[in-house]
């Protein structure tokens, strides 16, 4: 087994690079081979904007950059689904410039191409739009951020495999299944969850959506598309990125979850969110160990109750519902987003309450 080491190590008073794993290794060849037989074939520098979202003074700003065809490369890549997604080429270490709030930021892209970097700019609450631009004069493509306004207080943070879109199959082939084959056409939407979301976005006015969910960014443009199509309201997309990190084979999805509330929570100290999640993954375990750790933070917690074949497919289900929980937060459990949504209406989530005294 290829030696690994978590931290740069000191050397003539520089930071070394820390050494990457034999899998990180063999993917960076890879994707270094094909970058540059994709520029020999007029490939070109896109990048592919995502929703981020951000606070009083800052955003956070996320997308990736690939190689794609044509003028109009970035209006293509969004067209591109199911396997196609997994083979687009990344492009590393190239600068990215932001431009947002009449001030321009550099960062560079990591390994996979991705840019998920905090900026420190003022921008109104609500939906707001920057630009973003690789330095090899790529087509600049626009961004939108949700800057929260802390007076809100409340928000929503939820899963998509199971929660709001249906899965149906073994565990172990999700992640294969949702990347390589399937179209946000084929995706059938949680009964019930898109109307529950809507109610909730109602009640509180200017509450952000965070969909934090295990899938890979080459996905995300068919996410978005699914969750558009199905009138879910607009939120930020939280993924992982694809392949080996650069101490393990595999990256671990419910490290990423549990890394993003952590995250979110020292983001935004005053916001309480209602955590969604089904019962068929880590979502439960997740949810209550974070609202054991910030239970300021955590209005209540709603879980979606797989169906009897679905629970299966999952590999078994929770028993949370049945044995009930240990922490202070609110559950409630229901098969669809209608039941949800009445046990959170009698809880009183379902209207506008969180609105704390927030001092300069």
């Amino acid at each position: 087994m290829a030696r690994t080491r978590k931290t740069p190590v000191a050397r003539n008073g520089e930071l070394a690079a820390p050494i990457l794993h034999r899998a990180a290794r063999i993917e960076d060849w890879y994707h270094e081979l094909r970058e540059k037989r994709g520029r020999k074939r007029g490939l070109k520098t896109t990048i592919i904007p995502y929703s981020g979202y951000g606070g009083p003074g800052w955003i956070r700003v996320l997308c990736r950059v690939v190689l794609t065809r044509g003028d109009v490369a970035s209006q293509r890549v969004a067209k591109v689904r199911g396997w196609r997604s997994f083979f687009s080429i990344p492009v590393d270490d190239v600068v990215v410039t932001i431009s947002a709030g009449g001030v321009e930021h550099k960062v560079t892209a990591d390994r996979g191409g991705v840019v998920d970097t905090r900026i420190e700019v003022d921008l109104e609450p609500g939906w707001q739009s920057i630009s973003i631009a690789a330095e090899d004069n790529s087509e600049p493509v626009t961004a939108t951020i949700f800057v929260i306004d802390p007076a809100i207080g409340f928000g929503l943070i939820s899963d998509i495999d199971d929660t709001v879109m249906v899965t149906a199959l073994p565990r172990p082939m999700l992640a294969a299944w949702n990347t390589f084959v399937l179209d946000e056409h084929a995706r059938r939407p949680v009964p019930g969850m898109a109307v529950l979301y809507e109610r909730l976005v109602r009640a509180h006015p200017g509450a952000p959506i965070i969909y934090l969910s295990t899938g890979a960014w080459n996905v995300a443009p068919t996410l978005r598309r699914f969750l558009d199509r199905n009138l879910y309201p607009a939120g930020a997309l939280l993924l992982t990125d694809w392949g080996p990190t650069h101490d393990r084979w595999f990256r671990s999805g419910k490290e990423h979850k549990q890394t993003s509330l952590e995250r979110i929570a020292e983001e935004l100290p005053t916001m309480r969110w209602l955590l969604v999640g089904d019962d068929g993954q880590h979502d439960e375990e997740i949810y209550a160990e974070f609202a054991a750790a910030h239970p300021d933070n955590v209005k209540a917690i709603a879980i979606r109750q797989l169906s009897t074949s679905e629970a299966v497919l999952a590999g078994g289900r929770s028993r949370a519902a049945d044995e009930g929980t240990d922490d202070a937060a609110l559950w409630v459990f229901a098969p669809d987003g209608a039941g949800l949504a009445e046990q959170l209406s009698d809880a009183g989530i379902m209207t506008d309450d969180d609105r704390p005294d927030v001092r300069p």
